[in-house]
């Protein structure tokens, strides 16, 4: 089965498209969920609003400082803020953005058609001539194992045979030496 996967940002008003969708096939499983980024959208603004209260403050401050101190300090937490303030509208951007799409998640399926041949019907004799012919694999391939094995085999029998030989000569009964007459 053949599949693929799409994410993509789609208007707010995503129904019409959602519906749209649903007319390429057959739906099988279908699932909505939002994500509210009300409160976080309201927290944000309202940081941004607090920083740029401090970045007045600091504005002022830095128009009224006498001091080449006071002036590199109040530049330097100036700047900082500023920092902040940009990175707190990118993501009062970003979630803007979020409220205005919706993300839609399509799976999309292609059944894939093959044709199985029917499995043959094996005949009585030809499976007896395919048992010969396995028979006779099996007897050339321990054949060749044996000759491949052979210095193994030459071993073992000159082993045995040593071994033969040896316990014949300790169970042979032992004949007493002559005695010597006087």
């Amino acid at each position: 089965m053949a599949a693929g996967n799409d994410h993509s940002g789609a208007p707010a008003n995503f129904q019409t498209l959602l519906n749209g969708l649903a007319g390429l096939g057959t739906v099988e499983k279908k699932e909505l969920s939002t994500s509210d980024v009300t409160a976080e959208h309201a927290d944000v603004a309202a940081r941004l609003q607090a920083k740029r209260a401090i970045e007045r403050q600091y504005t002022n401050l830095l128009s009224k400082a006498q001091k080449i101190k006071d002036i590199l300090d109040i530049e330097e937490k100036l700047g900082g803020i500023r920092e902040e303030i940009e990175a707190t509208e990118s993501r009062l951007k970003t979630l803007n953005s979020e409220v205005a799409y919706s993300t839609i998640t399509l799976t999309l399926y292609q059944p894939l058609t093959q044709n199985v041949p029917d499995a043959p019907i094996v005949s009585l004799g030809s499976r007896v001539v395919e048992s010969f012919y396995e028979g006779w694999q099996l007897l050339t391939s321990l054949l060749v194992g044996a000759i491949a094995l052979w210095p193994l085999l030459l071993l073992g029998a000159g082993s045995w045979w040593l071994w033969q030989r040896r316990r014949a000569r300790l169970a042979a009964p032992t004949l007493p030496a002559p005695e010597k007459a006087a």
